[in-house]
């Protein structure tokens, strides 16, 4: 009988029945390591992510806010949260503010205008996740979040849950901007690009402001329908027309 060797290197055995129909290959080839990097740096990261910066959801504004932090402006309106992947959304934002975000303080400007959650919000554990995958540097130096038009809901939601899938260093950081006329007592109008629907959207806050609780009070705008000064009453021969007294 010959002499086996001594060796000191770990091993497994697996034991597979070979009438059971599974693939072995996985379990006899070791699988690549991954290597991740906080900031990735590859030639093509701009052509990769060339469709997301067409969407315009998430962009480095040339303006900063009063306290001198450059602006990042959030559309949510504009990002399609059911075709983007939690995993392709943080590599997105990494690359931004990685490549794009100068040394300094910044800030962030979140635009929730007319935002439907279905369609637009990517949920608030993976915003938590981004925000702890960041380098600590990065988290220290975003100073502010202004979440301008906050609904009825969304308030609810951070005001009950937000502690708890917000961190505290985030929760805090979150101002509320009811209105696009107090967002001006912190940036000056010219530093940020507003686009026409949030100014739309603005207008009719302004002039229905029970919407801001959820409450449309003229859901058919009959209040600006021309008065009348006829009424209309039904007989057997058709319709008539009665002229109220002045």
């Amino acid at each position: 009988m010959g002499s086996s060797s001594n060796s000191n290197d770990d091993f497994s055995v697996f034991v597979l029945a070979s009438d059971l129909g599974i693939d072995a290959r996985p379990f006899l080839t070791r699988p690549e390591e991954d290597t991740w990097y906080d900031c990735p740096d590859h030639d093509d990261d701009h052509q990769d992510f060339a469709h997301l910066d067409s969407l315009q959801f998430f962009q480095l504004q040339s303006g900063s806010d009063k306290s001198g932090r450059r602006i990042f402006r959030i559309v949510g309106k504009y990002f399609p949260a059911p075709v983007i992947s939690a995993e392709r959304l943080k590599k997105y934002v990494f690359n931004k503010i990685c490549t794009e975000l100068p040394e300094g303080p910044f800030c962030i400007v979140y635009m929730h205008s007319t935002v439907q959650t279905e369609d637009n919000n990517p949920g608030l554990t993976i915003l938590r996740w981004i925000y702890e995958e960041l380098p600590s540097d990065h988290k220290d130096r975003l100073q502010a979040v202004y979440f301008v038009h906050p609904g009825l809901r969304s308030r609810l939601v951070l005001a009950t849950l937000g502690r708890f899938f917000l961190s505290g260093g985030l929760y805090w950081k979150i101002k509320y901007v009811s209105r696009l006329q107090y967002l001006w007592d912190d940036i000056k109008k010219g530093e940020l690009e507003i686009p026409e629907f949030v100014e739309k959207h603005d207008d009719i806050l302004e002039h229905r402001p029970l919407t801001d609780y959820g409450i449309e009070p003229d859901p058919f705008h009959l209040s600006q329908m021309p008065p009348t000064a006829y009424s209309f009453g039904r007989h057997d021969s058709g319709w008539s027309a009665r002229e109220y007294m002045s």
